[in-house]
């Protein structure tokens, strides 16, 4: 209980003391406080005796302690992040770290935008099936493949049709040749269990 009130109540110093500096809402410091302390390379999260320091600017201000890099970005009203831990001794940056983070979770975000989603569709067949069956298959895979879906296509063995599979091999084989312009044979036909199947992948786009 006593710990808690301590740091409730340096918690509360902490925003009285930077509304002060910079004259910000209790909101966005509030908001700037939840973003960067979890973070350990950050501010008070820096436990080195002293780094190489570089300004907002990208210049180099030489060696300082922990202590005196913390009061110069906090001149700057900035953040003073933790770039090269590794390095002796290790560099850090003056920076909007809550910026940093926001620019960086957008650019994150595009790049999930553009990375591509390839799912696996399947289809089913047997290896006595119908032409119009067969045809109704065949335009689903191509309706799949079209859409950049990968299609994985399978024939069921029921009973004795399992001592013939060379019959539901040539249907994987005419499907695989129906679908040659759309996709390249990605898996030969091969068995599982009592399926035999193959896996058709999307032709790139020239």
């Amino acid at each position: 209980m006593v710990k808690t009130l301590v740091e409730d109540a340096l918690f509360n110093e902490t925003l009285l003391r930077v509304k002060r500096k910079t004259n910000q809402s209790f909101s966005t410091i509030l908001w700037r406080w939840l973003t960067i302390s979890k973070d350990m390379n950050v501010n008070e999260g820096i436990r080195a005796k002293e780094v190489r320091l570089i300004d907002s600017n990208g210049e180099q201000l030489g060696i300082k302690s922990r202590q005196e890099a913390l009061e110069i970005a906090d001149r700057a009203n900035l953040d003073l992040v933790l770039v090269a831990p590794n390095a002796k001794p290790p560099v850090c940056r003056i920076m909007d770290y809550g910026k940093y983070r926001f620019e960086q979770q957008k650019k994150e975000k595009e790049q999930r935008k553009k990375q591509k989603v390839i799912n696996i569709k399947e289809v089913r067949l047997t290896p006595a099936i119908e032409e119009h069956d067969f045809n109704t298959k065949l335009r689903n895979a191509h309706k799949f493949l079209k859409k950049g879906d990968k299609v994985k296509v399978s024939v069921r063995f029921r009973g004795r049709a399992i001592t013939h599979k060379e019959l539901g091999q040539q249907v994987l084989e005419r499907f695989a040749d129906q679908c040659s312009e759309l996709a390249n044979l990605e898996t030969k036909p091969k068995m599982e269990g009592r399926n035999m199947f193959m896996m058709l992948a999307p032709k790139a786009e020239k």
